[in-house]
């Protein structure tokens, strides 16, 4: 739906501390705010590395967590005002410009498309930006 705004520009963050991770801000592509838990999962890329799946992390107001941690949790919400910040095991030289992509998989519950099925939208964006280290 707003899929070119998905990456929050210049916000790429790099640690090289524990085999190197990356982090990047990322908005909701809807107009509606949504539970956790219709926050299906997400790629992250840099330079066209893709981060193992099992090494993603999804920081939604202020807790730190996977995928599944939030298949249940429909008291934590992302509002469309707010940025969440998803990171992933990749190594990324600070100071130096990289391509950045991320995919994300969103529920919406209150859209039924079939029998016991909601729509889901699979949105991509991709950006250049400079890693700066955390």
């Amino acid at each position: 739906m707003i899929p070119d705004r998905i990456i929050e520009q210049d916000t790429l963050t790099t640690t090289t501390s524990g085999g190197g991770r990356a982090a990047v801000e990322v908005r909701i592509p809807w107009y509606r705010a949504l539970p956790a838990s219709c926050i299906a999962g997400a790629r992250l890329t840099v330079d066209g590395v893709e981060a193992p799946a099992a090494s993603l992390r999804w920081e939604l107001n202020g807790r730190v967590r996977t995928f599944d941690d939030m298949r249940d949790d429909t008291e934590q919400w992302w509002f469309p005002l707010d940025s969440a910040v998803l990171s992933g095991e990749l190594d990324v030289a600070p100071g130096v410009e990289h391509e950045v992509g991320v995919d994300l998989t969103i529920y919406i519950p209150y859209i039924i498309i079939g029998d016991d099925e909601v729509l889901h939208i699979e949105e991509h964006d991709t950006k250049t930006m400079t890693a700066v280290a955390a």
